[in-house]
């Protein structure tokens, strides 16, 4: 006996073992098979001759479901057994009130529901059985926000029984009054009040300002009644809007997280990290990126700021923990900016960064999916310290921009050299002359010299080229020797208005 409880158990409260996932996939078939017994049955009608085997094979689908039921409901174990060692008649009263508690459970009333279609009377309930997918429907891929939805409702059940105890007080109150008032026990009573269910169905109406107007009171004192259901109906509705609101919040954001985790965004550009001081950033990016071909998300703890401009998408969470970097599709985006942040000491900013950047790269090797992709996810990180740029190099940025040296070095050659921040500036922006990094054209026969290869480039093109790059190791040769010997394993920097080197796509 003790080894079949135990089995039972594991069968159908412990989702680790064999047997569990054994009993799942046997109800997901008959889950599966029930719905298409009442589909058919749906299109063929009453009459079908087939009609009759239809509705037996679905008596045996429902009673495989009874008894899973019951064997799950028989097999629950009360967790205060695991704590304490009652007397034998606390130890019955546990069992009694754990089963009672798990029968009430969300999910094990649908399951209920879908049970008692076995008795003909309840045959009607069939439909509800398609509630069943709910229990383990894969339809998410990372959380199930009907799992959410229902864990609201049983985290905060004292607050919806209080808000239900409330409303079926008032019901009670008011249909009991109106029957008593203007029922068959009253003369010349109302005739629509026939019985004390009207009663009960007037005032539920009433308090939930439904008002279908097929009862309604007809005396004086009847109508007193009913306002007064209709104000505390006012009072209802607004006690449930708050409830809802505050419980049921986290339901309804693991939905919009789904969203983007769900969605076919690929190639976009994530930007990790969002303060006042990066508003800036977001302007220049749509000066460079068109948002209609390539999808831009913020990705930042908190809600959505108001001065975030429409054509970004916001993802709430931490780029800091890997768990949460599959909420932008890091696999299938095209680049990461790391944003600095503002608010912190220089050291502490850019240790965020180089912690997001090696979580980046740590997520990449962990995930198959982005060892299969054309190009390699391009990682960009702003540093604050100079000290702190060869770790962030270390932890897998491919770029790393030093955002403050570079304002103050312009400053100060500024100085010097009137005019030069001014022509720097206008090469960094977009619709301007800008730098741009590409492979030597097929047109161009390469190996040349450094300098044949600039006068060809720009006879053709009108971009000056200003140096080389190798992709290997990335190191950069700014206005070399004409002489140098260019082959075709290197890129071109070149100023232009347009990347006029690169590919059409």
């Amino acid at each position: 006996m003790q080894r079949l409880r135990i089995a039972l158990q594991a069968a159908f409260h412990r989702p680790r073992t064999r047997i569990y996932r054994w009993v799942q996939a046997f109800v997901w078939l008959l889950i599966g098979f029930s719905i298409v017994l009442f589909g058919i049955e749906l299109f063929t009608g009453p009459d079908h001759p087939a009609n009759s085997l239809l509705q037996w094979l679905d008596g045996i689908v429902l009673s495989l479901f009874a008894v899973e039921l019951i064997l799950r409901i028989v097999s629950f174990r009360p967790q205060e057994l695991d704590v304490f060692r009652p007397p034998r008649v606390r130890r019955f009263w546990y069992h009694v009130r754990a089963r009672l508690l798990y029968c009430l459970s969300p999910l094990v009333i649908i399951d209920i529901i879908t049970v008692l279609a076995l008795f003909p009377a309840l045959r009607g309930l069939r439909a509800l059985r398609l509630l069943r997918v709910l229990r383990t429907a894969p339809v998410f891929r990372y959380a199930n926000p009907f799992h959410t939805l229902l864990s609201s409702f049983h985290d905060n059940r004292l607050l919806f029984g209080f808000g239900l105890l409330l409303a079926g007080t008032a019901t009670i109150l008011g249909g009991v009054t109106i029957y008593l008032l203007e029922g068959p026990l009253v003369p010349d009573g109302n005739p629509t009040v026939a019985n004390l269910g009207d009663g009960l169905w007037w005032a539920l109406v009433t308090l939930t300002t439904v008002g279908y107007g097929d009862i309604s009171p007809v005396t004086p004192i009847g109508r007193v009644v009913g306002g007064t259901l209709m104000i505390s109906g006012m009072f209802t509705l607004a006690l449930f809007a708050g409830i809802v609101s505050q419980t049921l919040l986290r339901a309804v954001l693991s939905i919009r997280e789904e969203q983007f985790r769900m969605s076919t965004y690929v190639n976009h550009i994530v930007i990790c990290g969002y303060e006042l001081g990066a508003r800036m950033l977001l302007d220049a990016l749509l000066d460079e990126i068109d948002p209609n071909v390539t999808k831009l998300v913020v990705f930042a703890e908190g809600d959505r700021p108001a001065d975030l401009p429409p054509e970004f998408t916001w993802v709430s969470g931490d780029p800091t923990k890997e768990s949460e970097l599959d909420k932008v599709r890091i696999s299938h985006a095209a680049g990461v900016i790391v944003v600095g942040q503002r608010h912190v000491s220089p050291q502490q900013a850019d240790a965020a960064t180089i912690l997001t950047t090696f979580t980046i790269r740590s997520f990449q090797k962990r995930n198959p999916a982005i060892s299969n992709r054309l190009k390699p996810l391009h990682v960009v990180a702003e540093i604050l310290d100079t000290e702190n740029v060869a770790h962030a190099l270390t932890s897998g940025a491919d770029e790393v921009i030093e955002t403050t040296r570079m304002g103050f070095s312009l400053l100060a050659h500024a100085m010097t050299d009137p005019g030069t921040a001014t022509i720097m500036s206008t090469v960094a922006a977009a619709r301007a002359h800008s730098v741009y990094c590409d492979a030597i054209p097929d047109s161009i026969d390469t190996p040349l010299s450094f300098g044949e290869v600039a006068r060809l480039v720009k006879s053709a093109t009108g971009a000056l080229v200003i140096g080389l790059r190798d992709p290997q190791t990335r190191l950069d040769r700014i206005n070399p020797a004409n002489e140098i010997t260019v082959d075709g394993g290197v890129q071109l920097v070149y100023l232009a208005e347009a990347p006029v080197l690169r590919p059409k796509s």
